[in-house]
């Protein structure tokens, strides 16, 4: 009995000083930052995510085509219209009716016009949800689109589609591809705000809407 004793404490000794097995340590999962850019591409298809990619290089293009073929002062003359960094902050517009008027720049076809400017009509801004809408109210082709928060704090995402000939409403984005609008919103003054079309589908290389607030809105 003595002599297993000290054999007895050893192995007591031995059992107490063994380590558990370790374990592999986890990998923090990190997830990345929502941003306000991250709702609209969601929306947006990939061929109109690259046209706003490409906004710096229509305005470019569109304004050398107006230039090169003798509109200069014209362009001149429509002021912060047509300067590329004209945004200003607060781009978001109030609701409400609108005049608003449309310059096309930049040819598509060697015999397209390069500088073109159409008559004013009638638009409108509304409260949907929680996003902006802009409707052109009257004309043959009547875009309609939906206004969305960017990274950049100047300027808002246009998201929209074409209401044709006697169609009562425009098709929601996404529904006809051939028919999306995609562009940039922003404010270019006090009381006006342009939309800029970067590459619209048809026509030109820029599509600028210029739109001030009615004098007398309806109640």
């Amino acid at each position: 009995m003595r002599n297993r004793l000290p054999l007895l404490i050893a192995t007591t000794l031995l059992a107490g000083c063994t380590q558990p097995e370790a374990r592999p340590a986890s990998t923090p999962v990190v997830q990345e930052a929502s941003t306000k850019a991250d709702e609209w591409q969601r929306v947006a298809s990939k061929a109109d995510s690259d046209r706003l990619a490409r906004l710096g290089q229509a305005w470019n293009e569109a304004l050398d085509d107006a230039r090169s073929a003798g509109s200069r002062r014209d362009v001149d003359a429509e002021g912060a219209l047509l300067k590329a960094d004209a945004a200003l902050a607060r781009p978001s517009p109030t609701p409400g009716s609108y005049q608003c008027r449309m310059v096309r720049l930049g040819r598509t076809t060697p015999r397209g016009k390069a500088f073109e400017k159409f008559k004013p009509f009638f638009c409108y801004v509304e409260v949907e949800g929680n996003l902006l809408t802009i409707v052109k109210q009257t004309g043959s082709q009547r875009p309609a689109g939906r206004l969305w928060d960017d990274d950049n704090p100047n300027r808002l995402i246009y998201l929209g589609s074409l209401a044709l000939g006697n169609e009562e409403q425009p098709k929601a984005y996404g529904d006809d591809p051939k028919r999306d609008m995609a562009g940039v919103f922003e404010r270019i003054g006090p009381f006006r705000w342009r939309l800029v079309i970067p590459w619209p589908q048809a026509g030109s290389k820029l599509d600028v809407y210029e739109l001030t607030p009615v004098a007398e809105q309806p109640k």
